[in-house]
């Protein structure tokens, strides 16, 4: 990303619920960024506990930013920007929260003598290496952190910015675990642009995950979601798999597609502009909550699976965000996981 001749707006100062001081709130005169606000806060935690009943594998999170860029219409975080009072549709892509001291607070919390040192993921919500962290760059303090308290972490990206950072990578594979995931829903370029508007393309997505492999850090894909009629395809996710397997992916996994909240008339509305033959489809799919029925679930997991063309070995107890089980990560068979619950199952807000 080029940043000279950047020119930044500093609008007006914003109090936001959960945050003691109120946000600077900052423009930049690019094409990325026009009408995308950002608001500079100064968080109090940075290291998220995700609470006992969540059917996470994991148990902390760190997320730097809130709300998202990428605008991809599925994505399951949208709901949590209602808690910063601003809604799930365009202010969740266009007034981003960013947490200008999370690498500072990182260090401090991970020096505590009362921390564990557990594994710790990051894109559990919200992408960290989403555009404006090329502005930012709060990633690199963040893994700086990791590789200094030695310990185990795991991101989830769609975008290969990630390969910025690949030599913190390498150092903190040195001293404990990190692995790391690009997701990649579908290789289809009218789908890719219509469902993630704003990401970097999918095949550099599985560049960057060929490169993290050779370099030493254990990199796999997810494939999710999965979208009845959109991406699903046996000749679409079979490519998917086999260039992830070309790439060495370490683990292969497909979720499909959920509608909680606030996301399934979001998405219900991205199909009537797009695709309304599929709405009857997705009526009848969706008839009794936000998943699909169990066998339609199964049925996309075995897709994403591939059996004949396995990669060279699995990671197993993924979740939908793609990241390892906090216990430790093996290297048996997969499984797609359990969904992540709902927001008000689970008190997502403490995610961040």
């Amino acid at each position: 990303m080029r940043w000279d001749q950047l020119t930044v707006g500093e609008q007006a100062r914003r109090a936001l619920p959960g945050f003691r001081d109120p946000a600077t709130v900052r423009t930049f005169d690019v094409p990325e960024a026009m009408d995308i606000r950002f608001y500079e806060v100064r968080a109090k935690s940075a290291i998220n506990r995700v609470p006992d009943r969540s059917r996470m594998p994991f148990r902390w999170t760190i997320n730097p930013y809130r709300g998202c860029t990428h605008a991809c219409q599925f994505c399951f975080a949208r709901p949590t920007h209602t808690y910063l009072d601003l809604n799930a549709r365009e202010d969740f892509e266009r007034e981003i929260v960013v947490k200008v001291n999370a690498p500072e607070l990182v260090r401090r919390e991970l020096a505590r003598p009362s921390w564990k040192g557990e594994h710790v993921a990051m894109g559990t919500n919200t992408d960290p290496y989403q555009w404006v962290e090329g502005r930012y760059k709060l990633m690199p303090g963040i893994w700086e952190a990791m590789r200094d308290f030695a310990n185990p972490c795991s991101i989830l990206t769609k975008s290969p910015l990630l390969l910025r950072d690949k030599e913190l990578l390498q150092q903190i594979a040195k001293r404990t675990s990190v692995t790391a995931n690009l997701s990649v829903p579908t290789l289809d370029e009218k789908a890719w642009r219509a469902t993630e508007p704003h990401t970097p393309h999918p095949r550099a997505r599985l560049e960057a995950v060929a490169e993290l492999n050779r370099l030493g850090i254990p990199t796999g894909i997810l494939i999710a979601p999965l979208m009845p009629g959109i991406n699903d395809s046996p000749e679409q996710v079979e490519r998917i798999v086999e260039l992830a397997t070309e790439a060495g992916a370490v683990g292969i996994g497909g979720i499909t597609l959920h509608l909680r909240g606030e996301v399934r008339d979001i998405f219900f509305d991205w199909l009537r502009e797009h695709r309304p033959d599929l709405i009857p489809l997705y009526e009848r799919l969706y008839a009794r909550g936000a998943y699909a029925p169990k066998a339609v679930q199964e049925r996309m997991r075995k897709l994403a699976s591939a059996p004949g063309l396995k990669p060279r070995r699995f990671l197993r107890d993924r979740d939908e965000t793609g990241h390892a089980a906090a216990r430790d990560p093996g290297a048996s068979a997969p499984t797609a996981g359990a969904p992540e619950p709902a927001p008000e199952e689970v008190g997502q807000d403490s995610l961040f």
